[in-house]
């Protein structure tokens, strides 16, 4: 400072006269006048650079984005008062979505001039002079891009705020913004602003009417404020609907009840400011302005109101492709910002924020959704479902906890259907049934309530990974006698051991528990691993689930959906192809633009030849075993038809899915048991779910025979091997040594299919798969006619029914050894058009077999993670204690252990709840 005052001094001291004064002045200020005009200069160019920069950020933002054509501008501008349409396959219509606004479209010849004038000095007071845009907001959100003060600049004109409103999403990023720009000037350019003015009126919300409605338009706004027609508004009517758009949360005099609010200053101050400014644009005279200013609208307020309520006709369909269309919507609203799906799920906020947005924009806007559903077909199951709910058990009634207001409520819990009808080669789901009450459940049954699978899994986790590999054949044998896995013994229906040796075929035709697992054990001693193939088809399981031996039997952790397993297993209709299903086919957007069509996925799971023998082995479950009631129940020819029947443990969940060449059906039924009840179906409930399972399929055949093909046989596949095999050890025919004697076995053969490999050379100790040393030689001991408690059937349960009654009570009818009958040609093969099958055409199971239909079935101890010594005539038990029961029982999974048991059921505690968070550990048997 010092120094400054000091340069002052000398300067002033070098002055020899004025004349020098005046001359170093002139040069001093002459200095500042070239600085001044240097930096106005400067000053100019940058921002004439920073314009450039802010058009040239528009011009990249909106390079990128579709220009619509004058009618598709049009379309979207107008479509006020709509919400998405849902169609059936055919194209009719099933239901609109209904609307968060209510609202009426109007013409501008039809509102009040003073509610135009009000709008118009309220919201934007240069509408008539400005190209759609203001330029200095341009400038304005460039600086406030830059300096990251803010995303949003506000003050947008009323063609912004239409083209925001009509034609874009209600995210708030800059790109929107850019977008916004652009397409404002273009609207602009091609409409009038008469045609902009009344866009905009018919699209702006307005608060809430008094019923309590959110409204659109002013015609509603209008009608339900004051019950008159837009055309009628007084001044102050209209100054106080203009000045609701701003916030029309805040400025409405209604609540949500439709009742008026206490306190409705806000709206009044508001509608002064809005006369204020009407006159300051001298819309309005002084005197008008005065007038409108202090009089009383409450009186003029509508007085409260029920609003009346709409009856969806197709509820769980209408919930259904309303849910998939919202999550097409956001995958596309996060692509369109550079997001990918798979991160978005991860942000529930993020996520939320994108679902907002969609469900917005298809409550709010003319979008299209077109579905694969068959409405006669749809109509037709849902109606079986309807006319047979009442024979599927009891309703029960009880008092439970409201999770949301804490009193004491009276619940009922009816047994509940899910059912789904899928086209094998397309994927598309045909009809389904969704509940049996949507008006007290809208939970979709068949899409989002995960069960255990029971012993339905059994033929996609187990003998098709076995067979696949080579690893046996149709006719190999099993072991069904005690046994044990780390503390796990799986048992069959009823808590029985068939104390015998059993076919692969006949396993899958009665559902046998024991056996099943002692062949997943088996495949997973030689690395097959069946993640791959479960994967493949849309089921997926966790390495823990997969570790454990009651999987085979249905024990999952969190259970499957309707719609999971029956694609699952179409599989093996489509020779061995999984196509993925689907509900909705396209989706147009309101220009009638294409946004969204399905695309067709096609994953090979296993060979033509696997799928053909596993179609074989489950023919013969509808012809003579857990599901043979079928063959008398269906009005439709069955020599086609293959199918697997499933229960968990204690009778929780019961499964039937059947497929022909056209289609796989698939239902389920179980109690919700929502509030912590513990309600399981009747013992008949197989017999039951057959019945209901055959209502459907008539009525299907009824409506369109086409969609099943009944008649279309599957051709056996060259590569398909055909062997003649003993019967009773599923070897080839020869000779043995027993008690120093040798001795011929070839009393009695039969023929097995083989994919891969072939049967093994006669033995006398290592033909079955889990056999142990004692268990061969009671199995010679019977043949060769010496006593022997060769299958007598044990019942392990406390029940005194008999092994014969509890055969038949839960769908396994083979209770008796093997049979000593001659060979017969009774075959439970798929008629095959291929003459060169005649071989495998003979082949049967040739036992005698009662007629059961429901299945069950319990193991006791861990849930067994199995593994041995991988050779057939003995299996040393692995680590993994996992407690299990299998039959149609169910298994409930901890951190520490999981149950997994069947017979065609199991299912754990936990799989009652119907909900995709539910954890089902659910195992099966039959």
């Amino acid at each position: 400072m010092k120094n400054l005052w000091n340069s002052i001094v000398n300067w002033f001291k070098s002055i020899k006269s004025w004349s020098d004064f005046a001359n170093k002045a002139n040069l001093t200020i002459e200095i500042i006048r070239r600085i001044v005009l240097y930096s106005i200069a400067g000053i100019f160019i940058i921002l004439s650079l920073a314009v450039g920069l802010g058009l040239g950020y528009v011009s990249a933002l909106t390079n990128q984005v579709n220009v619509p054509t004058k009618t598709e501008m049009q379309t979207e501008l107008q479509d006020v008062n709509n919400s998405a349409t849902l169609y059936f396959a055919d194209g009719q219509k099933i239901e609109s979505l209904q609307k968060d606004l209510v609202g009426k479209k109007v013409s501008i010849n039809e509102m009040s001039p003073y509610l135009k004038k009000a709008i118009v000095s309220t919201e934007d007071s240069d509408f008539y002079r400005h190209k759609g845009v203001v330029p200095k907001s341009i400038f304005r959100a460039v600086i406030s891009d830059i300096t990251g003060i803010g995303a949003q600049t506000g003050g947008s004109t009323l063609t912004q705020q239409t083209v925001k409103m009509q034609m874009l999403s209600s995210e708030t990023t800059w790109k929107r913004k850019a977008v916004e720009i652009f397409l404002a000037m273009r609207v602009d350019k091609y409409f009038n602003k008469n045609e902009i003015l009344e866009d905009y009126l018919n699209a702006a919300t307005f608060g809430r009417n008094n019923k309590g409605q959110n409204i659109q338009g002013v015609q509603a706004a209008a009608q339900g404020l004051f019950g008159k027609d837009a055309k009628d508004l007084s001044l102050a009517e209209s100054a106080f609907i203009a000045g609701l758009p701003q916030s029309p949360s805040i400025y409405t005099p209604y609540d949500d009840h439709g009742r008026l609010k206490d306190d409705i200053s806000l709206g009044m101050k508001r509608k002064n400011i809005v006369l204020y400014r009407m006159y300051r644009d001298n819309q309005i005279t002084e005197s008008q302005y005065n007038t409108a200013k202090n009089f009383d609208l409450k009186s003029d307020f509508q007085k409260p109101a029920k609003a009346s309520s709409k009856k969806i006709k197709y509820g769980y369909l209408y919930n259904t492709l309303t849910e998939q269309a919202r999550t097409i919507l956001i995958k596309r609203l996060a692509k369109n910002d550079g997001i990918k799906y798979k991160d978005l799920v991860k942000d529930d906020n993020l996520y939320q924020k994108y679902w907002t947005q969609a469900d917005t924009e298809l409550h709010n806007k003319n979008y299209k959704i077109h579905s694969t559903i068959n409405k006669s077909l749809y109509v037709a199951l849902n109606k079986q479902a309807q006319e047979y709910k009442g024979n599927l058990g009891s309703t029960h009634t009880d008092n439970a906890t409201d999770p949301n207001t804490g009193k004491s409520i009276k619940v009922s819990e009816p047994v509940q259907n899910g059912s789904v009808l899928l086209d094998n080669k397309s994927g598309q789901v045909l009809a389904f049934v969704g509940g049996v009450n949507f008006k007290k459940s809208q939970i979709n049954h068949a899409f989002d309530t995960q069960r255990s699978p029971g012993s339905s899994i059994k033929p996609l986790i187990t003998f098709g990974p076995a067979i696949e590999n080579g690893l046996i054949g149709s006719q190999s044998m099993l072991a069904d006698f005690k046994t044990s896995y780390n503390g796990y013994s799986p048992t069959d229906y009823g808590e029985t051991i068939q104390n015998r040796f059993i076919s692969a075929r006949e396993t899958l035709e009665e559902s046998y528990n024991i056996p099943s697992v002692n062949l997943y054990n088996y495949i997973r001693q030689h690395n097959v691993h069946s993640k791959k193939y479960m994967s493949k088809m849309g089921i997926h399981l966790t390495n823990k689930e997969y570790n454990q031996l009651g999987i085979t039997l249905g024990g999952t952790a969190t259970g499957v959906t309707v719609l999971q397993q029956a694609s699952a297993f179409s599989t093996f209709a489509n020779k061995g192809v999984h196509v993925s299903p689907y509900v909705v086919s396209e989706v147009t957007d309101p220009s009638g633009k294409n946004i969204y069509k399905h695309k067709e996925t096609k994953t090979r799971v296993f060979s033509k030849q696997t799928s053909y023998i596993i179609k074989n082995m489950l023919h013969g479950v509808v012809t003579k075993g857990t599901a043979s009631a079928l063959s008398y129940e269906a009005n439709f020819n069955t020599k086609n038809l293959f199918g697997k029947t499933g229960t968990s443990n204690d009778y929780r969940d019961n499964w039937f899915i059947g497929s022909t060449d056209g289609m796989t059906l698939a239902s389920w039924i179980g109690y919700d048991n929502f509030y912590g009840n513990n309600y399981n179906l009747s013992s008949n409930s197989t017999d039951l779910n057959q019945e209901l399972w055959a209502k459907m399929a008539n009525a299907v055949y009824k409506e369109d025979q086409s969609v099943m093909n009944v008649n279309t046989s599957f051709d056996r596949p060259a590569g398909v091997k055909s062997y003649k095999v003993d019967k009773e050890t599923g070897t080839k025919v020869g000779s043995i040594g027993y008690n120093g004697v040798t001795a011929n076995v070839n009393q009695h053969t039969t023929n097995s299919l083989y994919y891969k490999g072939s049967p093994e050379d006669m033995s006398y100790d290592d033909f079955a798969i889990g056999g142990k040393s004692k268990n061969y030689k009671s199995f010679w001991d019977n043949y060769f006619g010496h006593s022997s408690n060769y299958g007598n059937v044990k019942n392990l349960s406390n029940s005194s029914k008999s092994a014969s009654t509890l055969a038949k009570e839960n769908g396994s009818g083979r209770t008796s050894g093997f049979s000593n009958s001659t060979n017969s040609n009774d075959s439970s093969q798929v008629i095959t058009n291929n003459s060169s099958a005649n071989s495998a055409s003979t082949e049967s199971a040739q036992s005698t077999s009662s007629n059961g239909n429901t299945e069950s079935g319990t193991g006791t101890g861990g849930s067994g993670s199995g593994s041995g010594s991988g050779s057939k005539s003995s299996i040393s038990s692995t680590s993994d204690s996992n407690t299990s029961k299998e039959t149609e029982s169910t298994v409930t999974s901890t951190d520490n252990q999981s149950s997994n048991t069947s017979a065609d059921n199991t299912a754990s505690d936990s799989t009652q709840s119907n909900t995709t968070d539910t954890t089902t550990t659910p195992v099966t048997s039959e």
